[in-house]
């Protein structure tokens, strides 16, 4: 193997417009070798330096934590943004991934089978002939140009894009049996791209503006709550506010029961990483009756979010506040059937209206599957407590150009104002 000198140096940084894309700046002598090796990774050039990964299984901080592994091996310097190496370290999962039942492996093999059917059809190497939607999902009919000739059906989307099971001899007999299955939905060429397709495909052309050595991080970040807010909020709980009262049955969880024994709060010392649940909410129909409703909120969530919400549940206001979706729309958030995003998509607020545990989720972040923290709740949560909570994420942002919604009735009693965070706990 050709051995790089130490002064061959490449950087790596999460994209400044497209999250968890990699962008990667070569310099020195043999950045030219560098550049070739990353190419071999998936990476495309954007510039003189400059170097994209951008993938429609979201796996960049993965691959580039395997090709900076490799560059090692063969001599070069290597330096990986922290922010980039956090997402390196976290072993995520999809949140809603339709095949529960695959390992983590598993979900990246088949994530790494449809990067490989995205880049045949970008590169003409897959011609897609008809597509169709089933009902679920996009499906397609399309030939292999290069190599052994085959003729496959395509089903899914993105990540979720696979081969059937079956591939046909001829063209014809391919084309035949997808219009027997759809005989009415069936579309000529392929489809639409995906609002994902469109962004990765305008990463690897350079056609958004391609990051420098000094930009290593989102422009827009969510707000999140620092180090100790939690604890800090919490001590603050039981030292104003009488009407809860302070249980700790083992040394890394506190629970808060209300006066009225029907509502419950649960804190978890030990929550660090944004995916741990630090909060357990839950509202009873009598001290000893049956659940109504249940809420998670993990360790990144700012603490107004948990004071309005615990707020609401000592003292509830007289005047119904309404429906979540009015407040939002007041506060110019982005609707799309489900969904509901504030400029920027700093937060998200989406409803699974089937669903049972995760009826509600409000995230901040523009992907739930990253997201820097996240608030999940059950079917039976009353619609004025959503409503509460979300115009507390509304207040959280910038205010739109648009006039900020109408302030919503609060509780007879106030729970305690912010704290300043306590210097953190060493881990």
């Amino acid at each position: 193997m050709p051995h790089a000198p130490a002064d061959a140096h490449v950087h790596f940084a999460l994209h400044p417009d497209h999250h968890p894309g990699v962008v990667a700046t070569t310099t020195g002598p043999t950045a030219d070798a560098a550049r070739s090796h990353l190419h071999d990774a998936g990476f495309r050039s954007t510039g003189p330096t400059t170097m994209v990964l951008a993938r429609i299984d979201r796996e960049e901080p993965y691959y580039t934590a395997k090709a900076a592994e490799q560059l090692r091996q063969y001599g070069f310097t290597i330096e990986i943004d922290p922010a980039l190496q956090e997402e390196i370290d976290t072993e995520w999962t999809w949140a809603t991934y339709p095949m529960p039942w695959c390992t983590r492996d598993e979900i990246r093999e088949v994530g790494a089978q449809a990067q490989r059917i995205h880049d045949d059809i970008a590169a003409g190497r897959l011609i897609i002939h008809l597509h169709a939607h089933d009902g679920h999902t996009t499906v397609a009919v399309g030939s292999y140009t290069t190599g052994v000739r085959r003729h496959v059906h395509l089903h899914g989307e993105n990540h979720l894009r696979q081969e059937t099971d079956i591939a046909f001899d001829t063209e014809a007999e391919a084309i035949a049996e997808f219009h027997r299955l759809y005989p009415v939905a069936v579309r000529p060429g392929p489809a639409p791209l995906t609002d994902l397709e469109q962004t990765v495909g305008q990463l690897l052309t350079g056609t958004l503006p391609a990051a420098t050595e000094h930009v290593t991080a989102p422009a827009v970040e969510p707000p999140v709550a620092e180090p100790g807010e939690h604890e800090a909020f919490l001590a603050a709980l039981f030292d104003e506010e009488r009407q809860w009262e302070k249980y700790r049955p083992f040394d890394e969880t506190t629970i808060a029961s209300h006066e009225s024994l029907t509502v419950r709060a649960e804190f978890d010392h030990e929550a660090r990483h944004r995916t741990d649940v630090a909060w357990t909410i839950a509202e009873y129909d009598r001290p000893v009756g049956e659940r109504l409703w249940h809420a998670t909120l993990t360790a990144g969530t700012p603490v107004p979010l948990i004071r309005t919400a615990l707020q609401y549940l000592d003292a509830p206001p007289l005047t119904a506040a309404g429906h979540p979706d009015d407040v939002l729309h007041d506060a110019a958030w982005h609707p799309a059937r489900t969904t509901w995003a504030a400029p920027g998509r700093t937060i998200v607020f989406e409803s699974t209206p089937h669903a049972v545990a995760d009826r509600w989720t409000l995230y901040g972040g523009e992907d739930l599957d990253r997201a820097a923290w996240t608030i999940r709740f059950s079917a039976g949560v009353p619609h004025d407590l959503l409503a509460h909570v979300t115009s507390s994420a509304a207040g959280l942002l910038p205010s739109p150009t648009r006039p900020s919604p109408r302030p919503l009735p609060a509780p007879a009693h106030r729970l305690p104002a912010p704290v300043p965070a306590q210097p953190a706990r060493s881990r």
